[in-house]
């Protein structure tokens, strides 16, 4: 399966009007919730439908959980086949924030049964600054059905699991969030700092270069290379949206037991008893 497709790829594939193609754009904004269908209706690539991160990738915020829970299978289903994706559609997926939003509905898709999702590499900026192939028209697809299907492959964890295994040597545990997060120097989100004890940081924006397109096969291979393919790997960030694309970037160097921790760092500080570590445990080799 492909999981990162090229705007010159996708441009072939709209030009040839692939029956199974489906293009959804994702754009979002956490601190302007309306903003993103609002950019949309101002322009999109054509044929894309739109997914809302929390009206339709979140289910409610509860006590636990975190602040982006996962949405209730069935319902998801079927959002996405009153969109016209059904589980052997071709879905091309991206957004404007170098692929944060896109990953989240990729691992979504392959977590319910539509395995051949792909996210588009360089997003928005990348398609409007050499495609520019826009338009206003908002489609009315045909809806389909989508029947979920779990793949067990793409397991999520709960806080349980992630305690459970802590002291474990088969298991590596992966926080997303930027440097200083991590180490609790600095949290604007949730109510407490630090870290999961004995996570290794890898920041989901080193996944891409510096142009804000994916890293090469290889480049993630190396990027990724002080943990062991054979290890279990969980990854979690603030919420489990932006530990997606470092799914998404461990996947395609070749790691096939990664899972994601769905609540994240504001599901594990809701318990007020999980262990919480400020400052750095792990120093990566250079």
């Amino acid at each position: 399966m492909q999981y990162i497709v090229s705007a010159e790829w996708l441009a072939g594939e709209m030009k040839r009007e692939n029956k199974k193609l489906v293009i959804v754009d994702t754009r979002f904004n956490l601190s302007e919730p309306e903003e993103g269908y609002k950019h949309y209706l101002e322009g999109h690539l054509p044929g894309a439908v739109y997914v809302d991160l929390e009206k339709h990738l979140s289910a409610k915020i509860e006590k636990h959980g975190g602040r982006h829970p996962l949405p209730d299978i069935n319902i998801l289903a079927k959002t996405l086949g009153k969109l016209g994706i059904s589980n052997d559609s071709k879905v091309v997926i991206y957004d404007d924030q170098g692929g944060m939003n896109a990953s989240r509905l990729w691992w979504l898709l392959n977590y319910i049964g539509v395995p051949d999702a792909a996210v588009l590499d360089g997003g928005w900026k990348k398609w409007t600054s050499e495609i520019n192939l826009l338009t206003t028209v908002v489609p009315n697809p045909a809806p389909i059905t989508l029947l979920p299907q779990i793949n067990n492959d793409w397991k999520w964890v709960d806080h349980l699991e992630v305690k459970k295994k802590l002291n474990q040597t088969d298991t590596i545990l992966i926080d997303s969030r930027e440097n200083p997060r991590y180490l609790g120097e600095f949290e604007p989100i949730d109510p407490v700092a630090g870290h999961i004890p004995g996570a290794k940081n890898y920041f989901w924006k080193n996944v891409l270069n510096e142009k804000g397109r994916w890293k090469e096969r290889e480049e993630l291979i190396t990027h990724f290379s002080d943990i062991p393919l054979s290890k279990e790997v969980i990854v979690y960030c603030g919420s489990g949206v932006s530990a997606c694309p470092n799914i998404l970037g461990l996947r395609e160097a070749g790691y096939s037991n990664v899972k994601l921790y769905a609540g994240s760092w504001s599901d594990w500080i809701s318990y007020p008893t999980n262990p919480v570590v400020v400052g750095n445990e792990w120093e990566r080799d250079k």
